[in-house]
């Protein structure tokens, strides 16, 4: 192929039309790449800012957790509360075993109360002692109960949906003779 502009021809070389050729191929490739960048770019910024939202919304979560997570709680204890209240009014008009009733009821309220919550009662009485549920006050010689078992609850324990509240207070047997 020739062209002749006016003063010289100029003739284009198979030399250099392959290379106008594998030129054009490394254009279109690299357009094809730079769009490809351009797209993970932008799957990158909306990766970004959902990691971002899922953060905020987690710390709003957290704080909602932190500032009602009393609530059930609280709810449980009302009518505790009331019943106590009520309880304290009619003191003087009460006699001792109407009020002796009205403690027990509460208790039981109290009872039922924490058990909704997951709370229970660690009461250890003749089970061997377990110093990761217990806490030894004192150890008593004792004829009847096996060495290294609970001898007597001084204070029960409690325990929240299987983590220890307070350790149970309790007495340890020991064998007759201080062995």
């Amino acid at each position: 192929m020739t062209e002749n502009t006016g003063a010289e021809a100029t003739a284009i070389l198979p030399e250099t039309a392959a290379q106008l050729v594998e030129l054009e191929r490394l254009q279109r490739s690299l357009a094809d790449a730079e769009e490809r960048a351009k797209s993970h770019w932008e799957q990158y910024l909306r990766a970004l800012a959902e990691l971002d939202n899922v953060r905020k919304r987690a710390a709003r979560d957290i704080e909602a957790a932190n500032r009602y997570g009393l609530e059930k709680f609280a709810a449980e204890l009302l009518p505790v509360k009331d019943t106590l209240e009520l309880a304290v009014q009619n003191a003087e008009r009460a006699d001792a075993a109407s009020l002796k009733e009205g403690q027990e009821a509460t208790l039981q309220l109290l009872s039922r109360a924490l058990e909704r919550l997951g709370v229970t009662l660690i009461n250890p009485e003749g089970q061997p002692f377990d110093p990761s549920r217990h806490e030894a006050m004192m150890a008593q010689e004792s004829k009847q109960a096996q060495p290294n078992s609970v001898l007597q609850v001084v204070q029960p324990g409690y325990e929240l949906n299987g983590r220890l509240l307070r350790p149970a207070r309790v007495i340890v047997a020991r064998a007759p003779g201080g062995a």
